[in-house]
């Protein structure tokens, strides 16, 4: 069985510009105001706040985005799933000018994302409030807006059910807010589906669906021209059409676009073409998008995996929550490049939402980058999930959370997703959910009884808990939702309890399933379901659970729990969160990175990490730190991870032991090795010859900070500039143990907006100017404040030489 056979697919997301036309008058078009800036915020609530006379003088000024949890305090009393972080209220305020002579626009307001139960006024009305926190809504301001006078923006944010997810979420205005004024007739919302049903060698056929309204109480004549320019910015299509729009209504316009020769979007070259949309009343362009957009082809099959561009591939792909560290769940462009980039390095190609749609900045990223995105909705449905209060799996859990506005929001909440990022060349696939089929929690089935005793598990049937036969119908009705909106893609959802959910019509629904840990059942349910497509939808760090993926074609891949540690899902006091991922919280990466590495990268590469002696039988082999401090003549295992046929070991430039060919069945290499001060070596070799080296070295005491600037010059309005710290010896080695205290100080346009050392036992105060190291290193995260020039950022700690680092600001 195939799925979607020859599915192929190019999209855009609406986004404003103005364009020129040689035949055309330009005039007024849509304009898109960034509304971050200027805000008003109280934690707590407040009466009367919405209203336009209530008096804030007293509130703290800030700009968007804004997340207060993260700024704490830290507390064990709190929710160890939320990360021993605080929920609670909190309300924002801006005024903002209206002309006088705009009473013939749409205003609307756009938020990208509160944290949650946003609830929106304007001049004291309220527009409505969406208890979601991960959905993109926009509201009109048109009905309830004071022409020529100040006009008021008031949020109220109500997380006070704080212990309503598994991991850290967050709380406030932590997205973008865009304010978007357009002339009467315009595109809609989302308003343009873009896909490409044709696609040869030489010839692809772009399809636009384009969505257009008319607010006014005339119908009226407009041309709706869409042009598509390849990169180097030449039109490679052109189309026009006219159609009259109802009045107070909208219609739906269909245009084909010819692309001779296309450039197909992949993961190894992400090519992206423009889509220019106009719209014209007369000679006048009236309103207009931009956006970037790819062409390829996808194709899964149940017995062959997956193919792009008609490519089998391998998907090599994580799993990401939304947080970064220390900032919280703010998104940062700059932040989250570089974190995809380094993903991107070790051989990963994919990444999945889990479990909630992403900013749009994020997906702008991916699209860029040459990364998947297998996009999920939902990680619980009609009933909620445990979330443990203190401890992890211990006590009694709560029972908060987004199931309960699930049946009056899933539908809408869904829509809105795909409507949004429908047109991402990196989306591949729309999830419906995760776990929700976890055995007894909540739902339970008869069947368990029996695998419980078949695999040893100790779930049982739970006959009052929620009864699993319901999955079949809620999946349904999900499913129907994703392809309504976007027809084009798979429709899947991550099952923790394929065991259970066989018995039901939940896999079923899907059309591409997607398993939770469980790849013991790959070969067994294959044979018992030959149409049913499968992969690692959520996958643990082994080498046997990845070469389940490269060993069986039928399998098309896996998604690593995790790709970057997370705040929250924490352990006992002290923990701030969970510490599976190949990055750390400040974007580095770990031992376990270079092991994957070693599985998913087609560059030869080569790491080397030890464990002592006392350490060989009970820490991971994949976890091996860069460290060579021991005892003289200890014992210390030496761990290689590498893609090379063989490697070779160096102590002091003399070979220690033979050269091991790759072992297959373990993944790795290791040596027993007697220490000695000095520099050891890691060799990869191919075909007799040296193809990668890595080496690590015996470490003195800290003696200096060293920095290094990430992407810069930054951009003077807002731009984010990432500093890496380490710290080293009087010969520049790395301290890998050393834990400085380290200062940040800055002089010129950038301000100090986090200190992140990663160390997840860390509960100490991250809203100051001061943290101390962690594994020898940590990242400062400073945002340019309107002016151009040199930033001068200055880091210190008693008994090290500083560092200074210019910044450029442009």
């Amino acid at each position: 069985m195939k799925l979607h056979n020859g599915l192929r697919i190019a999209m855009v997301l609406i986004f404003s510009g103005l364009l020129s036309c040689s035949m055309k008058e330009s005039s007024n078009t849509r304009i898109v105001v960034n509304f971050n800036d200027g805000w008003k915020f109280h934690l707590g609530d407040v009466q009367d706040a919405e209203k336009n006379d209530f008096n804030d003088a007293g509130w703290t000024k800030l700009d968007l985005p804004h997340d207060w949890s993260v700024k704490g305090p830290y507390d064990p009393d709190l929710a160890s799933c939320t990360g021993y972080l605080p929920g609670g209220i909190g309300w924002y305020r801006k005024t903002f000018d209206v002309a006088a002579g705009d009473r013939n626009k749409n205003h609307y307001i756009y938020f990208m994302g509160i944290y949650r139960n946003g609830e929106v006024f304007i001049n004291g009305h309220s527009l409505g409030m969406r208890p979601n926190g991960y959905i993109s809504t926009f509201y009109n301001l048109g009905p309830h807006i004071r022409y020529g006078q100040k006009n008021c923006i008031a949020v109220r944010v109500d997380h006070s059910q704080s212990i309503d997810s598994r991991w850290y979420t967050g709380s406030g205005i932590y997205r973008d807010v865009q304010l978007i004024v357009t002339n009467p007739i315009h595109i809609d919302h989302w308003g343009i589906y873009f896909t490409t049903p044709v696609v040869t060698d030489e010839l692809a056929i772009a399809r636009t669906q384009n969505s257009i309204i008319n607010t006014s109480d005339k119908t009226d004549s407009v041309e709706i021209v869409q042009n598509i320019r390849d990169v180097a910015g030449d039109i490679v299509s052109t189309s026009s059409k006219e159609l009259a729009v109802p009045a107070n209504d909208g219609t739906v316009i269909i245009q084909n676009l010819k692309i001779g020769q296309p450039r197909l979007w992949s993961v190894d070259d992400p090519v992206l073409y423009t889509l220019e949309t106009s719209v014209y009343q007369g000679n006048k362009l009236i309103d207009s998008s931009e956006k970037k957009v790819g062409i390829r082809t996808f194709q899964f099959d149940a017995d062959s995996g997956f193919s792009l561009n008609g490519q089998a591939m391998k998907v090599k792909g994580v799993c990401l929550h939304h947080d970064s560290g220390c900032l919280g769940s703010v998104v940062l462009r700059e932040v989250w490049e570089r974190r995809l980039i380094t993903l991107k390095s070790l051989g990963c190609n994919a990444v999945r939402t889990s479990h909630n749609p992403r900013s749009p900045v994020f997906y702008d990223l991916c699209d860029e980058l040459g990364l998947l995105v297998l996009n999920e909705a939902f990680d619980e449905w009609e009933f909620p999930k445990k979330k443990w209060i203190k401890g992890w799996n211990v006590g009694t859990p709560g029972f908060q959370g987004p199931a309960e506005f699930f049946n009056d929001w899933a539908e809408s909440d869904l829509r809105d997703m795909v409507l949004r990022d429908r047109n991402h060349p990196s989306v591949f696939m729309w999830s419906i959910g995760n776990e929700v089929d976890y055995p007894n929690d909540p739902y339970s089935h008869p069947m368990l009884d029996k695998a419980g005793i078949e695999q040893q598990h100790t779930w049982g049937y739970l006959p009052d808990h929620p009864d699993a036969e319901r999955l079949g119908g809620i999946a349904k009705k999900l499913a129907a939702v994703v392809r309504q909106y976007d027809p084009s893609r798979p429709v899947t959802a991550g099952l923790a309890g394929p065991v259970m959910s066989n018995e039901t019509e939940y896999p079923g629904t899907l059309d591409v399933v997607g398993y939770n840990y469980t790849e013991r059942r790959y070969a067994m349910d294959h044979k018992t379901y030959p149409d049913r497509i499968l992969y690692g939808s959520e996958n643990g760090h082994s080498y046997a659970a990845w070469k389940a993926v490269r060993d069986n074609d039928y399998i098309f891949g896996q998604f690593l729990w995790t790709g970057i540690d997370y705040l929250g899902e924490a352990l006992a006091w002290p923990s701030r969160g969970f510490g599976s991922g190949l990055l750390d919280l400040g974007g580095f990466m770990k031992p376990r990175a270079y092991f994957r590495e070693s599985l998913w990268s087609d560059k030869p590469m080569v790491y080397c990490g030890t464990l002592s002696n006392n350490e060989n039988n009970n820490r991971f082999p994949i976890d091996a730190p860069p460290l060579w401090n021991y005892k003289d003549g200890e014992t210390v295992r030496v761990v290689v991870y590498t893609n090379c046929r063989k490697a070779q070991l160096l102590l002091n430039g003399q070979e220690i032991g033979e050269s091991r060919a790759y072992d297959d069945e373990a993944g790795f290499l290791f040596w027993d090795v007697p220490y000695q001060a000095g520099t050891l070596e890691a060799i990869g070799m191919n075909a007799g010859q040296p193809a990668a080296r890595y080496a690590i070295k015996t470490a003195q005491k800290p003696h200096s900070i060293r920095t290094k600037a990430w992407a810069e010059p930054i951009a003077r309005d807002r731009g984010i500039a990432q500093i890496e710290i380490h710290i080293v010896d009087q010969d520049e080695n790395p301290v890998f143990l050393a834990d400085n205290e380290i200062t940040c100080t800055t002089a010129g346009p950038v301000k100090l907006i986090g200190l992140e050392a990663s160390n997840p036992a860390d509960m100490g105060d991250y809203t100051d100017n001061k943290q101390k190291a962690y594994q020898g290193r940590m990242i400062a995260y400073l945002e340019a404040t309107g002016k151009k020039g040199a930033a001068k950022v200055t880091f210190t700690s008693p008994g090290l030489v500083a560092s200074v680092v210019e910044i450029k600001v442009e």
